[in-house]
C-alpha cells in the first residue's frame, strides 16, 4: 500500500543538482503508487505533474531567519497532515531522512571561521539545525553520498552507524556517449567555430566562488602565448558572471570566455571539448566529474570532491591535492592540454563508466525511504 511522503526542500530551480535529485526521487516514489507532498519557499520552472507541491515564501530578510520561518511552516503542515515518512533536503529538525547533499556545516565554521563568526544568530541556527540531524540522539536516517563527509559528521557529532545508509552516484543516462558521439562533437565545434586544432576545456556546475572559476582563469592566463590563443574556456551555470568577466579581463584573456549561463545541452558541451576542469573550494560530491567519465571527457578537479577518487580509479585525468597550488593546478593544466594523447584520458574514464555503478542512486534511495516509512507504520 502506498505511504504519504513529504519531501522538503527550500528552494526549487531547475538547474540545481540538489534540486534535480530530489525531483528525481519524488517522481520515482510517485511511481511505486506512493503519495508525494512537497514543501518549498519557491519554485521555479513549470510544476511536476503528480506531486502535490506546497509552497510559502518567508518574510525575513536574513537566509537564517527565512529557514526558521520555512521550518515553523513545514512543522505546522506535517502537524494538520501528517506523513509516514519526512524527507528532507535541507537540514533541519523534525526529518525522518535526510539526503546528505550538503558539506559538514560545523567543519567549515570550525576550519575556515573565525571564532566572531561563532557567535552570529546565523551560525548558531546552521549548527543547530545540522545537530538535529547528525546528532548521535536525533534518529533521522542519512542517505550519504560521499565518504569525506561522513567522516566529518562522525567526528562532530557520533552519528551512529546504522543512520548511515550509503548511496551509488546519480549519473544521468544522457550523458553517456552514444555511437554518435563523434558526430555530435563535430558538429557541436563547428557551431562554435572552433577549428580541429583548438582546444575547447570546460567548466560546469552553478556557484562559480565555491567551484573554484577564478583558479580556472588564473590557470588559463597562465598559458604559454601560443597554446592560449587556441584555447577558450567556455563556462556553463547558474549564477552572476560579473566579478569573473571582470577578472578575465583584469587577467588578460577576456576573448577567451565565454560564460553560456545555465544550459540544457550539458550533453553536448561535454562531448564537444577536450577538458573538464572543476578546481572547486569543497564539493560534497561533483556529480559532474561523472558526467565527464561517462561522455568520454578527461578531468582536472581537487581532493575535496567527493567523487574525484573515481577520476583517479579510471586514470581519467588528474587530482589536484591540499592544500591547493595555483601553480601546480597552472603546471597540470597546461600539461594536459599539451598533450597529444589526450582524448586516451577520456576513453579510459568511459570505458570505466560503462562497468561501473554511477547509476543507481534514485532507485537506491526510493528503496531505503520506502523500507523506513514501512517500518514507522508497523
Amino acid at each position: 500500500m502506498g505511504k504519504t511522503l513529504a519531501f522538503c526542500l527550500f528552494k526549487y530551480f531547475p538547474h540545481g543538482g540538489l534540486q534535480r535529485d530530489m525531483l528525481r526521487i519524488a517522481l520515482a516514489c510517485q511511481a511505486r503508487g506512493h503519495a508525494v507532498e512537497v514543501y518549498t519557499t519557491g519554485w521555479e520552472g513549470d510544476a511536476p505533474p503528480g506531486p502535490t507541491l506546497h509552497v510559502r515564501r518567508p518574510t525575513a530578510l536574513a537566509n537564517h531567519t527565512r529557514m526558521r520561518q520555512y521550518h515553523r511552516w513545514v512543522a505546522e503542515q506535517l502537524a494538520q497532515k501528517p506523513a509516514d515518512c519526512v524527507v528532507g533536503f535541507n537540514k533541519m529538525p523534525g526529518l525522518d531522512v535526510y539526503y546528505a547533499a550538503d558539506g559538514c556545516y560545523q567543519a567549515k565554521a570550525l576550519s575556515q571561521k573565525s571564532w566572531l563568526y561563532r557567535l552570529m544568530p546565523r551560525y548558531r541556527q546552521y549548527q543547530a539545525f545540522e545537530a538535529a540531524v547528525f546528532a548521535r540522539e536525533s534518529g533521522t536516517h542519512i542517505l550519504m553520498l560521499s565518504q569525506i563527509q561522513q567522516s566529518l559528521y562522525v567526528q562532530y557529532y557520533g552519528t551512529p552507524a546504522e543512520q548511515i545508509h550509503f548511496l551509488p552516484p546519480n549519473v544521468a543516462r544522457d550523458r553517456i556517449a552514444g555511437p554518435d558521439a563523434p558526430e555530435v562533437r563535430r558538429a557541436f565545434r563547428t557551431e562554435m567555430g572552433l577549428r580541429d586544432e583548438d582546444r575547447l576545456v570546460l567548466q560546469v556546475g552553478s556557484g562559480f566562488r565555491t567551484k573554484g572559476l577564478d583558479r580556472s582563469l588564473r590557470a588559463l592566463a597562465g598559458l604559454p602565448d601560443a597554446l592560449r590563443a587556441r584555447t577558450k574556456l567556455y563556462v556553463a551555470g547558474n549564477d552572476r558572471p560579473g566579478h569573473y568577466v571582470r577578472l578575465a579581463r583584469k587577467l588578460g584573456i577576456g576573448d577567451r570566455v565565454e560564460f553560456l549561463g545555465p544550459r540544457d545541452d550539458v550533453p553536448r558541451l561535454l562531448l564537444g571539448a577536450d577538458l573538464l576542469v572543476h578546481p572547486a573550494y569543497h564539493e560534497n560530491t561533483g556529480t559532474v566529474l561523472l558526467e565527464a567519465l561517462a561522455a568520454g571527457l578527461p578531468v582536472i578537479t581537487t581532493n575535496v570532491c567527493g567523487y574525484a577518487h573515481y577520476i583517479e580509479q579510471a586514470q581519467a585525468g588528474w587530482v589536484i591535492g591540499e592544500p591547493f597550488d595555483q601553480k601546480r593546478f597552472n603546471r597540470t593544466l597546461r600539461d594536459a592540454l599539451g598533450r597529444s594523447d589526450l582524448a586516451e584520458f577520456g576513453r579510459r574514464g568511459a570505458e570505466f563508466a560503462r562497468q561501473a555503478d554511477l547509476y543507481g542512486m534514485v532507485e537506491a534511495a526510493v528503496e531505503i525511504i520506502e523500507r523506513l516509512a514501512q517500518r514507522a507504520a508497523t
